[in-house]
């Protein structure tokens, strides 16, 4: 990040919503850091991630983002810029509640657009809508931005859906919005995905369980490299109107990255097959090529550099 997006962001309005989860609760301190006025919306009081900056904050919406109510309480904030980050991100959610995980991932991503609607006329420079690459399903090659959405499970197809209702306001009512496209986020700090799975196994010693003996892949990346390309489409004129692929572009089994864990932690643990669950998306990499061209942008944080820091922070 150079001076001149500091002194961008150095007393914008920014709104971030799911503010208090793994992601947003980075994007937060960034901002706060950068001399940002940030309001949060988060559904529970209880900050497990921003109770630190609480202080700092301008303002904290407590509410259901699939709740109407949002809209009027987002309008009043009146914010420069939107970062929308709330979602259930649990594929074993999806599947066990379906109708629940929809409803906070399409539900609350259309209550932000609305209230974006609203603001349009106001000083709103843009929206930034955080998406997922789960939402192409399983590929053999390279995913691009024009690749087929064929979700797996029904989280994937909640964020599908919520995708293309940004595309369609953007269409329809020419706001300003910007679309990423993450793949696996991983770091410090994040909870029951599969690193910090594998991680706390390793530490334990005890055996790490693949389903389907980790023979799917995954494209990693590391979440300040995620952080510094949200901090570049919340600045760079460019970006509005875009839709962004945002990862390494390097094709892991799940299998090398669980060896991978075991080798840095120096664990006993033992890596067992087990049954593959519902929803499972097979083979995942991201051709970042639009975004690395455009804004001059490459992932700076390596495998290895990013699992050992997250094994250094859960020990």
């Amino acid at each position: 990040m150079n001076n001149l997006e500091k002194e961008f962001y150095n007393g914008k309005e920014i709104l971030i919503t799911g503010a208090d989860g793994f992601l947003g609760s980075y994007l937060t301190e960034k901002f706060v850091d950068y001399g940002a006025l940030v309001s949060v919306c988060v559904h529970n009081k209880k900050l497990k991630n921003l109770n630190n900056i609480k202080s700092k904050l301008k303002n904290i919406i407590v509410e259901d983002i699939s709740s109407f109510n949002i809209v009027d309480l987002m309008v009043k904030e009146n914010p420069d810029i939107i970062f929308h980050l709330a979602a259930d991100g649990y594929i074993r959610n999806s599947i066990e509640n379906p109708i629940k995980v929809n409803k906070t991932n399409l539900d609350g991503t259309l209550n932000v657009l609305e209230a974006a609607r609203l603001l349009k006329d106001k000083k709103l420079e843009r929206l930034i809508f955080v998406s997922s690459y789960l939402i192409y399903g399983s590929k053999d090659s390279k995913i691009d931005e024009s690749s087929n959405f064929e979700p797996n499970n029904p989280y994937a197809a909640s964020k599908a859906a919520a995708d293309l209702y940004c595309q369609s306001y953007l269409k329809t009512f020419s706001l300003p919005i910007v679309i990423v496209r993450p793949s696996s986020i991983y770091g410090p700090r994040q909870n029951k995905n599969f690193i910090s799975l594998f991680t706390d196994s390793a530490l334990k010693n005890q055996d790490i369980k693949l389903e389907g003996g980790g023979l799917q892949t995954r494209d990693l990346v590391y979440v300040d490299d995620v952080l510094e390309a949200l901090l570049i489409v919340g600045y760079n004129k460019k970006a509005i109107g875009g839709i962004f692929n945002i990862g390494n572009g390097i094709e892991l089994s799940v299998k090398d990255i669980a060896e991978k864990i075991i080798k840095i932690s120096n664990s006993k643990s033992k890596i067992i097959s087990v049954e593959q669950r519902l929803g499972q998306d097979l083979k995942l990499c991201c051709d970042t090529s639009k975004f690395k061209e455009i804004f001059d942008w490459e992932p700076s944080v390596s495998i290895e550099e990013g699992l050992t820091k997250v094994i250094k922070s859960a020990r």
